[in-house]
Formats: structure tokens, C-alpha cells, sequence
């Protein structure tokens, strides 16, 4: 299941860990789509409304247990890349004790606030109801998604990006099944997709720890392993922390944008959702190049071999430049097919096919900035990355958003815009940062 990454060629390393993380993103976002997808076909733009905005909460929820489980990564690839086995099996048993109590009390607070978070979400009358049911029945499924997530973390930090493919194909495979049962075949709607999420994921843990007990670690993994140390839990937390705020502040930027959306009525509402889907889709190169980066220059931090690390970082930049500027263009001449895939009803067409000619320009500056943070977080300066997205977000995303909303109330291309233009901001305090902490020697495995 270990696997060193501190030697052969990088760009070699860099495919061979990316293409497996990228299916499992892939098929993880295809089992989120699939949700949008189907219960179009079944029911009207109320309901996909509904699956559009109780899907972004909980991606939000995700994306920052991610974050925060980016601190377990960082500490076990940078123990295995060490050759410190005692200290990678004490990170992996803290990490787990961790992440299923945070679960817990996230699923009780939850709960509690179901509506209360559907009202501030500016949800649309119609899809009130349906909002509120698929969020009750994924925040019982908490547990379930948060320990399929660290599961996944500790295996990348491992260097063992394949088994987590394995576990999300699972999932994806009985996602779109009972996505189809549930809301085409029992007439459930949005309750419907929600329960099909929740159960695949479930299904995808019980696969996961299948295999788990099955193959060797490699490491002296022990009972005592899973009490809490705080001498173990403080570096996956300086790391995770700042990563999974910096990920929540991102989500609560694009659920503003979704409200100032919704406020501008359904169709747009609609629009906006099923952008934000296509989008999640796109940047699937660039989030396995932030957690490949991560991956592997932690590793190499371990190990002391920095260069290796910052080639790390330059190869995975070129890639993400080279896919931004490719999907960007064929984007410009498909938006409207593309957007009528979900919703064929000619205003959301309209609507959302102005909103992704200019979203789609992110995808190019966040893959810049996504591989700068994997980067910094391997040698634990997270805070860096938390500042960039800081930045981006109070001075140009929510801003930009809300004043060429209200300027353009005919089109939504200027909102697109206004995220792109955030993530050039990213891009430009990512490399004055990196410039500055180099020469400072501040990027280096002596001081991480």
C-alpha cells in the first residue's frame, strides 16, 4: 500500500499518482451530477432547484473535511517520505479518531439548522420543501462521507492514489442505480437523490475498510495508535485548519453568489446551479494537481529533496495552464449545448450559457494557484494559502459578483467574469509569495 515518490522521474510521478486521483474525482463528481441529471428527467425546475442548492451546501461541508484531512495527507506523506514509520502510524490513527468525532458533532449541529440554512440560501419559495429534505437526509450521512474522505487521505499520503478510485467507483456505480430508483422509479425527487447519495457512500466506507483489512499498510498500526496525542494531532491540524477555512470561505463566496443568483428568480437560480455542476466537472485537473502537488512534494520535503519538489510544482502548473486554455475555448462554442444537457428550458439555456463563457476562465488562473497551494501546505505554510483565497474572495469574487449583478441585470457573463478575475489575484499573491519565502530559505525541509 506504501509507496515512495522521493525518486524516478517527476513528471512520471506526477502521472501515475494524478490519473487515478483525477478518475476518482472524476466518478465523484459524475455520481454529484448524476443527481442534477436525473432528476431532470423526472421531475420539473423546482426540484432540480432544490438538488442544485442542498448539493452546494454539502459540497461545501465536503470540500472542507478535505481541507482539513490535507493536514493528515501532508503529515504521513512527509513521515513515509522520512522513512518514520512509528510517527506515519500514529498520524493515521489520530487522523481517524479525529475526523469521526468532528463528524458526529457536525451531523447534531447540522441537523438542528436544516431550515434555518435553507432560508439563508434565499432558496426560492418552490424548492423549499425539496431543499430541506435532501439536506436532512445527507446530514445523517455525515459519518458515512467524512470517513470515505479520510480513508481517501490517508491512502494518498501514502503515496496509493489507486484505491481511492476504487472505493468512489463503487460509490458512483450505486449512486446513479438508486438515483434512478428512487427518484424515477418510487417518485421521491429531491429526497430521493439525497438518499441515493448517502447510501453510496455508505456502501463505498464498507468497501474501503473490506480492503483495509485485507492488505498491509506497511506500517505498525496498533490500538494505542488511535488515542489521542497532542503531539501528533497539532502538525495535521497547523495544516488541515487553515486548508479547510480557506476551502469553507471559498464555498461561503460561491453560496453568496448563488443567493445574490437566486434572488434574480428561478430561471437564473436554475442557471446558476447547473454552471456550478458543469463547473465542479471541469476543475477536476486542476484539484488532482493540488492534491498531487501536495502528495508528492511532501514526500520529497520528508525526504529533504526540495528540488524535486518545486519541479513538482512547475510541472503540474504547465499541465493546468495547457487544460484552461483548451477547455476555456471549446467551452465558448458548446456553452449552450452544454447547459441544455440538465435544463432544455430556453431561458436557463440562455441564462446559463452567459454565465459559463465567463466562469470557465477560472478553471485556467485556479489551476495556478491550486498547484501554489499544494505546494505551501507541503511544507506547512497553509496560511499562505488561506490569504491568496482570503484576498480573492473579500476584494474581487463577492464584490464583483453582487456590482456586476447589478449593473448587468440582463446578462450573467459579467458575474462569470468576476470569478475568473478573482483567481488572477490568487495566481499573482501565489507568486510573490513563493519568490519571497525561496529567498527567505523559508521553503525548505529545514524549516517546514
Amino acid at each position: 500500500m506504501e509507496k515512495n515518490l522521493t525518486s524516478g522521474g517527476v513528471l512520471q510521478n506526477i502521472v501515475r499518482f494524478s490519473l487515478p486521483y483525477l478518475l476518482s474525482y472524476f466518478l465523484q463528481t459524475l455520481y454529484g451530477m448524476a443527481d442534477l441529471f436525473i432528476i431532470g428527467q423526472f421531475s420539473g425546475t423546482a426540484d432540480i432547484t432544490a438538488v442544485s442548492i442542498g448539493s452546494q451546501v454539502m459540497h461545501m461541508l465536503t470540500v472542507m473535511i478535505v481541507g482539513l484531512a490535507m493536514g493528515a495527507t501532508i503529515t504521513i506523506g512527509r513521515a513515509v517520505g522520512g522513512e518514520e514509520h512509528e510517527r506515519a502510524a500514529l498520524a493515521v490513527g489520530n487522523s481517524a479518531t479525529l475526523f469521526m468525532a468532528v463528524s458526529l458533532v457536525l451531523t447534531a449541529v447540522l441537523l438542528v439548522l436544516v431550515r434555518p440554512i435553507a432560508a439563508v440560501m434565499s432558496t426560492p419559495a418552490e424548492a423549499v420543501e425539496g431543499t430541506v429534505q435532501y439536506l436532512t437526509i445527507c446530514f445523517v450521512g455525515i459519518p458515512f462521507i467524512t470517513a470515505y474522505n479520510i480513508i481517501s487521505s490517508i491512502f494518498r499520503g501514502l503515496g496509493d492514489s489507486k484505491s481511492p478510485m476504487y472505493f468512489v467507483a463503487v460509490a458512483c456505480a450505486a449512486n446513479i442505480g438508486l438515483d434512478y430508483l428512487f427518484i424515477g422509479g418510487m417518485g421521491m425527487g429531491p429526497a430521493g437523490a439525497a438518499l441515493g447519495t448517502t447510501l453510496s457512500q455508505t456502501l463505498s466506507v464498507v468497501t474501503a475498510l473490506a480492503v483495509i483489512r485485507r492488505q498491509k499498510t506497511g506500517l505498525p498500526l496498533r490500538k494505542a495508535c488511535f488515542r489521542p496525542r497532542r503531539e501528533v494531532l497539532e502538525p495535521i491540524l497547523k495544516v488541515g485548519v487553515p486548508v479547510a477555512l480557506q476551502d469553507g470561505f471559498i464555498q461561503v463566496s460561491f453560496i453568496l453568489i448563488t443567493i445574490i443568483a437566486n434572488n434574480r428568480g428561478l430561471n437564473d437560480a436554475a442557471a446558476v446551479g447547473i454552471v456550478e455542476k458543469v463547473i465542479s466537472f471541469v476543475f477536476l485537473v486542476p484539484s488532482s494537481m493540488l492534491s498531487t502537488v501536495s502528495a508528492l512534494a511532501a514526500q520529497n520535503a520528508g525526504a529533504g529533496k526540495d528540488e524535486r519538489a518545486v519541479q513538482t510544482l512547475r510541472y503540474a502548473v504547465i499541465l493546468c495552464l495547457g487544460f484552461g486554455l483548451a477547455v476555456g475555448a471549446a467551452v465558448q462554442l458548446l456553452a449552450g449545448n452544454i447547459v441544455a444537457v440538465f435544463d432544455a428550458t430556453p431561458a436557463v439555456v440562455k441564462a446559463g450559457s452567459q454565465y459559463i463563457r465567463g466562469y470557465i476562465w477560472d478553471c485556467m488562473f485556479a489551476g495556478v494557484h491550486f498547484s501554489f497551494s499544494g505546494y505551501f501546505c507541503a511544507y506547512g505554510r497553509s496560511g499562505v494559502s488561506f490569504l491568496h483565497n482570503a484576498l480573492s474572495i473579500v476584494l474581487v469574487r463577492i464584490p464583483g459578483a453582487f456590482f456586476m449583478s447589478q449593473l448587468f441585470p440582463d446578462t450573467l457573463l459579467p458575474m462569470g467574469c468576476a470569478a475568473a478575475a478573482g483567481s488572477g489575484l490568487s495566481v499573482a499573491v501565489c507568486v510573490i509569495a513563493f519568490v519571497w519565502l525561496r529567498r527567505k530559505g523559508m521553503l525548505e525541509h529545514a524549516a517546514a
